[in-house]
């Protein structure tokens, strides 16, 4: 479904990621793994379309992504979550989620905020307050569930567990667990591969911006 060939990315004067190439089948969850500073986020950023690539080619279901931009990737069905969150924070947690689907015009969207409430029940009762009211833990899951709420079929989860207390990183877990079964593909990138240990197909490691050679994850079949 998605096809990265010999991918780079410069930052600046510096190259920080490097002729990175790999697929992500339809359903299939790979974790990309590497230290802080490997070129996991700019290569997520890259496929999102929120960073350019200074050489290789991206597609998404044989259509290339190269010339287009972020916000008609997103129509392509491809939820990007970001490390930092990137809520709205006057904005409630309603409206925060709803923002794809008022990028795409989805016409469903009662129904998709539905569907939402009933894999992550707990943002509903929070759905009116502002999103600056929210705990980091919170914050994490409603940008996992804005991701989601469009009906994508490919989610790039950048650090999704970092900075969250041990028990909301549980809860993560087991949401993402659940997009198995809606058939999504997930990339989602960690320091460690150590929460998503039991979530993931294959292991994607990243050092100094060059992929290493693909192992796998408990998941693996």
């Amino acid at each position: 479904m998605l096809e990265v060939q010999g991918i780079s990315v410069r930052r600046g004067s510096v190259e920080v990621v490097r002729d990175a190439s790999f697929k992500l089948a339809r359903g299939e969850f790979v974790a990309l793994v590497g230290r802080n500073g490997a070129g996991k986020t700019s290569l997520m950023k890259a496929i999102a379309g929120l960073l350019p690539s200074s050489a290789g080619h991206i597609s998404m279901n044989g259509q290339s992504l190269d010339a287009m931009p972020a916000h008609q990737r997103i129509r392509l069905g491809i939820g990007y979550m970001p490390e930092d969150r990137r809520l709205i924070p006057g904005l409630t947690v309603e409206e925060n989620i709803s923002l794809p689907c008022w990028t795409r015009n989805t016409p469903d969207l009662p129904a998709r905020l539905a569907e939402v409430f009933k894999w992550i029940p707990e943002l509903e009762p929070m759905a009116q307050r502002r999103a600056l009211e929210l705990s980091g833990g919170q914050q994490k899951l409603v940008a996992l569930a804005r991701a989601w709420v469009a009906d994508n079929s490919l989610l790039l989860l950048d650090e999704p567990f970092e900075g969250v207390a041990p028990a909301l990183c549980q809860r993560l877990i087991e949401v993402i667990r659940t997009l198995r079964q809606a058939g999504m593909a997930v990339l989602l990138s960690e320091s460690e591969f150590k929460h998503s240990r039991g979530l993931v197909d294959h292991v994607l490691p990243i050092d100094r911006g060059v992929l290493q050679p693909v192992v796998p994850g408990k998941n693996a079949h």
